[in-house]
């Protein structure tokens, strides 16, 4: 994988007349050393020239990857459009459908806003948890390295997955820990056993894109497959607030009916729920 930092630092390697430069090819998870050599950089059994490696510097957004058929973008084009987007050195990349983050990263980075929701869950060693919308797999990872001893996680876009396989900060959902459903989770949902899981993180697409993940029944669903005691992380965002919209009011009236006790995290932009009934 290359960025625009990673593209700075090699030509300004290459304009010094080195012959190896140390950089990452991972989106900064490790580092390497690249050979220069002819006015170009090897990597992988690939030639990348100074000319491409100017192009990539332009591009601050962009994650390219470096294959047999020259420099492509990370991305997928179908019925919708599909890219991974660079959200700067040492941190985790964002997904973009048709131009929207699907992550924060104005005032904080995915990596971080994936910590700070998986926190609110608690002691999760030992645990059994759900990761209702799965993206590029940054919750569940995180419930991992808080100790959860199973991870079941759902995505219902295919090419959502084909992303994060392609996504370095994305590997460790291949963990054995982990269980990745490919399908609509509002349907899926209704397969799991009465108190299955410890926690739920519910992380879904913003409410104007699937209204249902927002609704007393899959509340009630989420109530089901909890333990009693067993404590859910909704992220909600704050879509609308300057027009006044207040959408957590709403979901904390009917988690309530499911039975949850709440409150909402303004910082993190979620409701925490604990089951009390049942």
């Amino acid at each position: 994988m290359l960025t625009s930092d990673v593209a700075v630092g090699l030509l300004e390697a290459l304009s010094s007349g080195k012959s190896h430069a140390r950089t990452s090819l991972d989106l900064w998870i490790s580092e390497v050393t690249v050979r220069l050599e002819g006015g170009a950089a090897l990597i992988g059994g690939a030639v990348v020239t100074r000319s491409e490696l100017e192009e990539v510097a332009k591009d601050e957004r962009t994650v390219f990857a470096v294959t047999a058929s020259g420099l492509l973008p990370v991305e997928v084009r179908s019925d919708r459009y599909y890219k991974l987007v660079n959200t700067g050195r040492g941190h985790a990349p964002t997904l973009e459908i048709d131009g929207i983050h699907m992550h924060r990263v104005a005032e904080v980075k995915p990596e971080r806003d994936a910590a700070m929701k998986v926190a609110l869950l608690g002691r999760l060693r030992g645990k059994r948890v759900l990761d209702t919308c799965t993206g590029l797999g940054y919750t569940a990872i995180e419930a991992l390295r808080r100790g959860a001893s199973e991870v079941v996680t759902v995505e219902v876009d295919p090419n959502v997955l084909s992303l994060a396989e392609l996504n370095p900060w994305s590997r460790a959902l291949s963990d054995e820990r982990v269980t990745v459903l490919q399908g609509d989770v509002s349907e899926l949902i209704r397969s799991f056993e009465d108190g299955s899981f410890d926690a739920v993180i519910h992380d879904p697409p913003r409410f104007s894109l699937a209204g249902e993940l927002y609704g007393l029944g899959f509340y009630w669903e989420l109530s089901r497959v909890l333990k009693r005691g067993g404590v859910v992380v909704h992220y909600v965002g704050r879509p609308g607030h300057l027009s006044g919209k207040r959408i957590h009011v709403g979901v904390m009236r009917r988690m309530r009916e499911a039975g949850f006790s709440v409150r909402w995290v303004e910082r993190a932009e979620v409701v925490v729920g604990l089951k009390v009934t049942g």
